[in-house]
């Protein structure tokens, strides 16, 4: 210890004291790895023994430097990174964009301001806070933050209910502090950069609560719309989606005079919206001509309809006062809006308030995720580019934070506006100040003109706004091609809100993808691999080697020169695979899938390795082998009373039957390409089949070798439980018939042009040296392909100038990279040991019991 650092010192004394055994299950070095019992000798190859990550590595990797912290706090500001370039073209294009989403904004954010349950000038409020504070913080040019149809509709539901409780307290104090609330939790998860979080909501369920959550929206409009609660409100247009039809049909008599205003501006806006699609068909150099007319169609039946509304109620007695606004004119009309932010201040909260809408903080939360990931996800990709979804949950956070300081409730982005600022041509986020700034005009000039929007005709904007929203039934045909079962999800998520809530469809869905997802994980399927020669084909010609044809030659000269490759560079052309024996990934089941040895079972996990599918797993594989295999020793068990009550074996006086045609068990491999990190229970559960099967080969001893490990902290686990390298066969401590085999590269400079050029020309000079010796030596006929294979190798044959190493660290010679080199190791040892006097009676392996423990014997029970 002369060598240890004092704290390597302290902590070796500490261990002693406390008992922990630091090097127990420890790997084989390089020494004992290469004292002649490798394929290749240090002098030909450098060698590589893998270090384990350690726990300080690990906390270390959790610590941020001073430069990531520094990276950290700019990121917050992703305007920083473009802002500097900014210019004249970009301007312009966020300038049309701007002021197009402004002129839409205006009308929708003062209709949903009437589904929150609150007068217009709120949804003003939160249409300029949404616009104005968000490009500080965005990673989407596309997204508009402002009040939207659900999240209106959902705060409506809350102010009604809280003021069954707190009657006192105003319906827009209440929207506040929910804003702040919401706005607090989503800041936080982005704050931390938990982002992540949004990923657990399944497509399905997002479609499902659009499209649920559209249609109770448009069928609670109806009644507005036709006029039916001008004078009372005869139909709850908060209750079930159904009863709300079922009480819109019985009320239809009730109908007024905003019937005609809100059907013909309904109708109005599909009219012009159908004509400028047509016309953009018809002209297409006028394309973007009739875009902009498509887009401006809100503001201009709005402005057409507040026209004929200040025509026909302007010289109605009384319609100034607020008493008779109800009555007074001739269909419903919008009424005073107040000029300037007259409700800014700091808002109020308070626990009374809060604990008033407690219940409804989770379905806040969802769907201001819900709406402005899915959506800025969607444009991003459609725009090309990525957004961060953290940042994004940051800048929704920011902007319920300091929205209530001005009057604001609950925001997020709205998919309408979104998809038309991307047609608009946004150039940056920067649009947003542009659309804020017309929407500050019409708070302080244009609040006179709003007094006589007519009611009828917002609901027919809001209408109008949500069935775009509904998927439509091409794209639920499309789901059901890829996925039936999350098609029923989605149906099941439109059921619940149409016949009882928003928030419940929401919950639903949720929960049952979940399920879904965790009944996979759960369920999740392993496969037993086998091994299939295959060949590459050009064209409709197959591959072959030069001595087949002339035909096959020159079809093998063609592939040279398209790939790149030299003269008599074949290897490629005829190559093993493997695929699962029960042909379940759906290759061809003509296709004779061969086991990969006799007693070797190759075993791929489908997905993840943890510990809800570790039993489910490793279940089947033993039923497997069990079946696939015999005991090695049938004469195990000394007496009949030691015999195991699940294993009794043949009647007292009966002999045992022998299936002499199945082989016994001699090696597994194990496919970790889609494990990415394990657990102690399913390493734990690793060990439990390990012993059982020791058991079952004993005095025999399985191998287990495992590829494509993908993690430096799964490989550390699993050599801690005594996996990737040999145990002693006998007392010993030898290795007795094994030589590993390894898997090397050329170091540096494989893929240049220099190296390439000389690897052809050796390969043409060998080519020439055996033409001029009559030719490539054929192999045995009594060779399998993969021996045939292995001989032909040149992967451990350090010929020429060029330099190779391990690929994998040579202290854990069971932990492969691919299938083949595993396959290549299990086959060479049991041929040697097959070879070499089968008549030894060789001692079993020591066993592990748990995690953690030092060794047990193999007699001993698994856990």
């Amino acid at each position: 210890m002369s060598g240890q650092s004092a704290a390597t010192k302290v902590g070796h004394v500490l261990a002693k004291g406390l008992g922990i055994k630091l090097n127990y299950r420890e790997g084989y070095g390089e020494e004992k790895i290469t004292r002649g019992e490798s394929v290749f000798s240090v002098a030909s190859a450098d060698t590589y023994v893998e270090q384990e990550p350690t726990s300080a590595e690990y906390l270390l990797d959790l610590v941020p430097t001073g430069k990531e912290a520094a990276h950290f706090i700019i990121a917050m500001f992703p305007f920083l990174s473009w802002i500097g370039h900014y210019n004249l073209t970009w301007f312009i294009g966020d300038l049309i964009a701007g002021v197009t989403i402004g002129a839409v904004v205006v009308p929708q954010s003062m209709a949903y301001a009437g589904l929150a349950q609150l007068s217009p000038e709120f949804g003003l409020y939160s249409a300029f806070m949404g616009v104005l504070i968000y490009w500080f913080f965005a990673t989407s040019k596309d997204i508009t933050i402002g009040p939207v149809a659900v999240m209106s509709t959902i705060v409506g539901n809350v102010v009604i209910e809280s003021q069954k409780t707190i009657p006192d307290v105003e319906g827009y104090v209440i929207a506040s502090a929910m804003a702040i609330i919401a706005g607090s939790i989503v800041f936080f998860l982005g704050f931390i950069r938990f982002g992540f979080l949004v990923e657990f909501i399944s497509l399905a369920s997002v479609c499902a609560f659009i499209t649920g959550s559209s249609f109770n929206i448009a069928m609670g409009q109806v009644p507005n719309l036709l006029g039916i609660n001008k004078l009372s409100n005869v139909v709850n247009s908060r209750g079930p989606t159904y009863l709300v039809v079922i009480d819109t049909l019985k009320n239809l008599k009730h109908c007024r005079l905003d019937a005609a205003i809100g059907l013909t501006a309904l109708l109005m806006l599909y009219l012009i919206r159908y004509a400028c699609t047509v016309g953009g068909k018809r002209y297409p150099s006028k394309a973007r001509l009739f875009f902009f007319a498509s887009t401006l169609r809100t503001i201009f039946v709005i402005l057409l309809y507040t026209l004929i509304s200040w025509l026909v109620n302007r010289n109605v007695p009384g319609i100034h006062v607020k008493a008779n606004l109800k009555k007074a004119p001739h269909f419903g009309i919008l009424g005073t809006v107040p000029r300037g932010f007259q409700h800014a201040g700091a808002p109020t909260v308070n626990l009374e308030i809060i604990r008033s809408f407690t219940s409804q903080i989770p379905v806040s939360v969802i769907v201001l995720l819900i709406e402005h990931i899915s959506i800025s996800k969607s444009f991003g990709r459609i725009n090309n580019y990525t957004i961060n979804p953290s940042q994004e949950l940051l800048a929704i956070g920011v902007t319920n934070l300091l929205g209530p300081f001005l009057g604001a409730y609950p925001a997020t982005g709205s998919f309408s506006r979104t998809a038309i600022k991307s047609k608009a041509g946004v150039r940056t986020p920067l649009a947003g100040v542009i659309t804020a700034v017309v929407v500050l005009i019409a708070i302080y000039g244009l609040t006179a003109v709003f007094f006589y929007i007519p009611n009828a005709a917002l609901s027919a904007v809001i209408i109008h706004a949500v069935l775009d929203l509904i998927t439509p039934a091409n794209t639920l045909y499309q789901f059901w091609r890829i996925s039936p079962l999350e098609v029923i999800i989605f149906l099941v998520g439109v059921f619940v809100t149409v016949f009882d809530s928003i928030e419940d469809g929401i919950y639903s869905t949720i929960g049952i993808s979940a399920g879904v997802l965790l009944f996979r994980v759960v369920k999740a399927q392993g496969r037993l691999l086998g091994r299939v020669t295959v060949h590459s084909v050009v064209g409709d010609h197959l591959i072959q080697s030069p001595d087949k044809n002339a035909k096959g030659e020159l079809e093998l000269k063609r592939a040279d020169e398209t790939s790149g490759r030299g003269a008599g560079d074949h290897d490629i052309s005829v190559r093993n695979v493997f695929l699962p024996l029960d042909h379940q990934d759906g290759s061809n089941p003509q296709l004779q899938v061969t086991a990969p040895y006799p007693g070797v079972f190759i075993y791929r996990f489908s997905e993840g390795y943890n510990y809800p599918n570790a039993s489910h797993y490793t279940d089947y594989l033993v039923q497997t082998i069990f079946k696939e295999t015999r005991r090695t020793n049938l004469s195990t068990y000394g007496k009949l009373g030691d015999r195991p009550w699940n294993d009794p074996g043949p009647r007292k006086g009966k002999p045992a039957i022998v299936d002499d045609h199945k082989p016994t068990l001699k090696a597994v491999i194990l496919d970790f390409s889609s494990v990415n990190n394990v657990d102690i229970t399913s390493v734990q559960t690793l060990i439990d089949v390990r012993n059982q099967l020791d058991r079952y080969a004993a005095p025999n001893v399985v191998e287990w070798h495992i590829t494509s490990i993908n993690n430096r902290w799964t490989k550390r686990a699993l050599s801690s439980a005594g996996f990737g390298y040999p145990t002693a066969q006998n007392e010993t401590g030898d290795f007795q018939r094994w030589k590993p085999i390894f898997s090397v590269a050329e170091i540096g400079g494989a893929d240049s042009a220099a190296a390439e050029a000389q690897a052809r020309e050796n390969r043409r000079a060998a080519t020439r040296q055996n033409d001029e010796e009559g030719g490539i030596r054929s192999a045995s006929v009594n060779q399998t392909a993969l021996e045939k294979e292995l001989s032909q190798a040149k992967a451990y044959n350090s010929s020429g100038s060029k330099r190779v190493a391990v690929v994998q660290g040579i202290n854990r010679p069971f932990f492969h990279i691919d299938l083949t080199s595993a396959l290549e190791s299990v086959i060479s040892t049991i041929e040697r040991q097959e070879a070499h006097a089968p008549s030894e009676a060789h001692l079993p392996r020591k066993g592990y019991g748990t995690v953690g423990e030092e060794e047990q014997s193999n007699s001993g029970s698994s856990k």
